[in-house]
């Protein structure tokens, strides 16, 4: 009897260690997603150096590191916003219009970000390859922008 009464406490111990664990795995994934979109933003600027700027014409010379950088860039955003909305859910990559749709109803300032973040991050860096270093900069503005509006949108406990 007294053995049974033990090995029922333990049971619910390991059930409540599971629940715990299970708990902190899924708050520290969304943290670590944090972190990754701005390790993407670290990996970018390193990206863009390779670009060798140009004081003279306030530009970029090598416009196929632009292109990296911006892509690198729109992916850091899309990691944050996958964070806070969890966009991806079933099959395929989900379109720019499904990210408006849900930041929309959430948070209209961000969905004003995240509309100058793709402009200006994937579509003229990224796949026009626009080397002019103010746009580049409101790049990696726009970007941190919207990495630190999505950790805000974070519960407390989980960014703390």
């Amino acid at each position: 009897m007294l053995f049974e009464y033990i090995e029922k406490k333990c049971n619910f111990a390991a059930l409540n260690f599971i629940v715990l664990k299970s708990e902190i795995m899924k708050n520290s994934k969304i943290t670590y997603s944090i972190e990754e979109a701005r390790r993407y933003v670290a990996n970018a600027k390193e990206t863009i150096k390779k670009a060798k700027y140009d004081p003279e014409i306030q530009s970029y010379t090598d416009s196929k590191y632009v292109r990296t950088a911006g892509d690198i860039l729109w992916k850091g955003c899309l990691i944050a916003l996958d964070t806070v909305f969890q966009v991806r859910t079933g099959k395929g990559r989900p379109s720019i219009d499904k990210y408006r749709d849900v930041v929309a109803n959430r948070d209209r300032k961000l969905l004003n970000y995240v509309n100058n973040g793709y402009d200006i991050t994937h579509l003229n860096m990224g796949y026009d390859g626009v080397t002019d270093k103010k746009i580049c900069d409101r790049g990696f503005e726009i970007t941190n922008i919207i990495i630190d509006h999505c950790a805000m949108l974070m519960p407390k406990e989980v960014c703390a």
